[in-house]
């Protein structure tokens, strides 16, 4: 006979979405179990943090903890273009209450003890963490979800109940494999790969920025110091283009790292691997309609665009707190309670500031020239705020509509004519 747990909320991924959100619905009074096969610390890159998320970081009442995590304090990105020309920096800053904009920092994290750092938290916060994974959701009569059940480490199979079940399993997009959730769409920017490590030895700048390394289109490198010696280094290509080498992952991130950008070769003259060279694929996707009566979905569980601007553990830790908020209006408030989808406004605020994403992305990507003239020129704080997070913009800045502007343009640009 199975054992069976009852909670508030089960939530099945204990990275960065799964754990904000259960220290979040603490907060709240709510209880929550979260469920995670692996053991804490583990590899994962994403080590970079836009201001936005850092703030969430101090929210969390993180900041003395992250001075016994390894870690360096980003003051902005530096963005080369090919041929390491026509560079454009974007610094770390905040909002004042006054709406103006002032100097602030992040940080990049080395992410296997970051991650436990809020993982740790989470528990101590009362979340119950339950080593296991996650093989079937559970429904009550009207096949709305009511649990999961999970297949812990020593065999046994555990059911764990819950009125909302959250979904942080990232690309294991585990909502969707078990057809809750609309089909898995191929994003814009999947057809390339990312193959990464950490090295040493690495030269480093007096400031730890993070350093974006331009090739061509969809082919680019991240410099990323996250600790005193290490730095996360990964290049991005056309699947293609790496398969066409008859390389091993290894011998192609060595010879591509020298290659890319003369920027970047200069800080890699004699650099020593302190990581196996791991590779990720086809990782652009996205899924829709990730939310509904009794559960949704948080960060890369629904959506992962591309990760040039570093956004991954912003969207992770900003959805947690809004899955938590629109959870605890639910459960304690009764909001949504008489409806379809109690969560669609939490879904429509999530796409928004993707949706803001994918626009400043494709316009970096199909329009460069205009792209770095808005940067360097006509909406230099606009573009701070989006490169800081701050993208739920129901009212768009004047350059996100410009930015907006040159998509569209594009687009009929390249509309079949009739």
């Amino acid at each position: 006979m199975n054992s069976t747990f009852k909670t508030d909320v089960a939530i099945i991924g204990g990275g960065p979405g799964g754990a904000a959100s259960a220290i979040f619905l603490a907060e709240k009074g709510l209880k929550s179990i979260i469920i995670e096969k692996e053991a804490f610390p583990r590899f994962h890159i994403g080590e970079s943090m836009t201001g936005e998320c850092g703030n969430l970081v101090r929210r969390l009442g993180l900041s003395e903890a992250m001075d016994q995590v390894p870690r360096t304090i980003k003051p902005g990105v530096i963005v080369y273009g090919k041929s390491g020309k026509n560079t454009f920096h974007i610094p770390v800053m905040r909002r004042n209450e006054a709406g103006e904009l002032e100097q602030s920092f992040t940080w990049q994290v080395r992410r296997g003890e970051f991650d436990k750092m809020l993982l740790d938290k989470a528990q101590e916060n009362g979340a119950s963490i339950l080593r296991g994974k996650a093989v079937k959701v559970l429904t009550d009569e009207t096949g709305t979800p009511c649990g999961v059940q999970v297949r812990q480490e020593d065999g046994q199979l555990t059911d764990v109940l819950a009125e909302v079940l959250i979904d942080a399993s990232g690309p294991a997009t585990f909502l969707h494999t078990e057809g809750f959730t609309s089909e898995r769409e191929r994003g814009k920017y999947d057809r390339q790969i990312a193959i990464y490590t950490h090295v040493k030895g690495a030269t480093r700048d007096e400031e730890d920025h993070t350093r974006i390394f331009y090739e061509m289109r969809n082919h680019w490198a991240w410099f990323i110091p996250i600790d005193e010696e290490t730095v996360s280094i990964g290049v991005v290509t056309p699947s293609d283009y790496y398969r066409d080498s008859k390389e091993d992952l290894r011998e192609f991130f060595l010879r591509e790292i020298h290659k890319i950008n003369p920027q970047l070769s200069l800080r890699v003259p004699d650099v020593s691997l302190v990581e196996e060279v791991r590779a990720t694929s086809n990782y652009s996707y996205h899924i829709r309609n990730f939310t509904g009566k009794g559960f949704l979905c948080v960060g890369d569980s629904h959506r992962f665009i591309d990760p040039i601007f570093s956004f991954g553990l912003h969207f992770a830790l900003t959805e947690g707190k809004m899955a938590a908020d629109a959870i605890a209006n639910y459960l304690l408030n009764g909001v949504g309670r008489d409806v379809e989808n109690p969560f669609a406004e939490y879904e429509r605020y999530c796409e928004l500031g993707m949706d803001t994403i994918q626009d400043v992305l494709d316009c970096f990507w199909d329009q460069p020239t205009p792209f770095a003239f808005m940067v360097h020129s006509r909406y230099v704080d606009d573009f701070i705020d989006l490169f800081a997070g701050r993208v739920y913009q129901e009212d768009p800045s004047p350059g996100l509509q410009a930015i907006r502007k040159v998509n569209a343009k594009l687009r009929e640009k390249l509309q079949p004519q009739h």
